[in-house]
C-alpha cells in the first residue's frame, strides 16, 4: 500500500475484493466492461499474466480503481496495460487526486516488474506529458432506438439492401448459442483468413463462464445448422459491445456478417441496451470499412504511453510493413495447424 496523500492510499485488490471492486466499476463515470474484475481471473487463467489490480481509497471507500495487466513477450512488447485484451482502460477515479494516486503507483510498478511502459487505453488523454498516440484506432459507438425501422434506417441504403437480403434469406436463422467451442471454430477461420493468430479456445469458454448473463454468443446457422458466422457480445450498463466475431470463408456472400450484427443489435434492444458498440478498429482495415458502411462514425481513441528510458512504444499491428510477410504465412496455414500455433503466440497480443 502506497503511504497516504491527500487522504488518499493504493492498494492491490485483494482475493475477496471483486464484489466491492464491481460496484464501484458499476457507478463510476468512465468506467467500462474491461474495468470489471472478472477480466483478472480470465487473462491469469487463459495466459499466465499477472495482474496488479489498483484500488484507491479514502476513508475507507474506494474512490478509484486501475486494472493493470503485465504482458510480457520477447516476440512483441513487455509493458503494463490498463485495458489490456480489451478496448477501454486507464484510471477510474472520484477526483483528479485519486486519479493521480492511481497513476503514480503505475509508474512506481513500471520500475518494479521490469516493464518498458505503461499503457492507458484511453477514450479522451488524461495524462499531461506522456504520449498519446491517437492515429491508429478508432472506436465505432452509435444510439440504439427503441424503434427498429429506426435502426434499419440508420444504416446507409446499400448497406441496408444486404441487411433486408439476409434477413428474408430462409437458408439463415440467429440462435443465442451456449457452446463456445462453435464461436471458436468460425472465429479461428476468420482470423486465419486474415492472417492473425487466433485466441486459444479455452480463453473463450472462460470468458463465457466468468461474465454468465453479460456475454452473450449468437451464432448464424444455414439450413443444416452448421454455423456461418459467430459473435460473443458483453453488456455493460445500457450497452452492447459484440467483441469477438467472424464468419467463414462464405458468410460474406451470404450477408451472413450483416444479418448476425443486425440481430446482436434486435437482441440488445429488447433487453433494454441504449447504445451499440461496434468496438475498435485500425485505419484502413476492412472492419474499418465494414463499420463505415453501417453508418458509424470513427472516433479517435487516445492512448496513452509513458516509456522507461531508452525504451520505445511497441508497433505490434498488423498494418506494420515488419510484419507482412508473417501474415501472408499465416494466411496459407493449414487450420488445423493455426489452430495449434496460434494461441502460444496470441496470448502476448494483449
Amino acid at each position: 500500500m502506497t503511504a497516504p496523500a491527500n487522504g488518499i492510499s493504493v492498494r492491490a485488490m485483494e482475493g475477496d475484493g471483486d464484489a466491492a471492486w464491481d460496484a464501484y466499476v458499476a457507478q463510476a463515470p468512465g468506467a467500462s466492461f474491461f474495468h470489471r474484475a472478472g477480466w483478472r481471473r480470465v487473462l491469469q487463467q487463459a495466459f499466465g499474466h499477472r495482474a496488479h489490480y489498483l484500488v484507491a481509497e479514502t476513508e475507507g471507500r474506494i474512490c478509484g480503481v486501475l486494472p493493470l495487466v503485465h504482458v510480457k513477450s520477447r516476440l512483441f512488447s513487455n509493458g503494463l496495460i490498463s485495458g489490456a485484451f480489451g478496448v477501454y482502460g486507464g484510471p477510474v477515479a472520484d477526483s483528479e487526486a485519486a486519479r493521480q494516486a492511481l497513476t503514480a503507483r503505475a509508474v512506481e510498478l513500471l520500475e518494479e516488474v521490469g516493464a518498458d511502459f505503461v499503457e492507458f487505453r484511453s477514450i479522451e488523454p488524461t495524462q499531461p506529458g506522456w504520449t498519446v498516440k491517437d492515429d491508429l484506432y478508432v472506436t465505432f459507438r452509435r444510439p440504439i432506438a427503441e424503434d427498429p425501422d429506426q435502426n434499419l434506417k440508420a444504416i446507409p441504403r446499400k448497406q441496408r439492401a444486404v441487411v433486408r437480403k439476409a434477413i428474408a434469406a430462409e437458408n439463415l436463422s440467429a440462435v443465442i448459442d451456449e457452446d463456445s467451442r462453435r464461436l471458436h471454430a468460425v472465429y479461428a477461420e476468420s482470423v486465419r483468413n486474415l492472417g492473425t493468430p487466433v485466441f486459444s479456445a479455452r480463453y473463450f469458454r472462460l470468458l463465457y463462464d466468468e461474465f454468465g448473463d453479460d456475454a452473450e454468443i449468437l451464432t448464424l446457422e444455414d439450413a443444416d445448422g452448421t454455423p456461418v458466422s459467430s459473435v460473443l457480445s458483453f453488456y455493460f450498463r445500457d450497452q452492447v459491445l459484440p467483441f469477438y466475431g467472424g464468419g467463414i470463408a462464405g458468410a460474406r456472400r451470404l450477408g451472413a456478417n450483416d444479418f448476425m450484427y443486425w440481430s446482436v443489435m434486435e437482441r440488445a434492444r429488447m433487453r433494454g441496451s441504449r447504445l451499440f458498440d461496434f468496438g475498435r478498429s485500425k485505419h484502413g482495415t476492412g472492419s474499418f470499412a465494414f463499420k463505415k458502411h453501417w453508418g458509424f462514425e470513427p472516433e479517435p481513441l487516445g492512448y496513452e504511453f509513458l516509456t522507461r528510458p531508452g525504451r520505445e512504444i511497441p508497433d505490434v499491428n498488423p498494418l506494420n510493413p515488419k510484419y507482412a510477410m508473417f501474415i501472408a504465412m499465416w494466411q496459407r496455414l493449414p487450420l488445423p495447424i493455426a489452430n495449434v500455433l496460434g494461441p502460444m503466440l496470441s496470448r502476448s497480443l494483449g
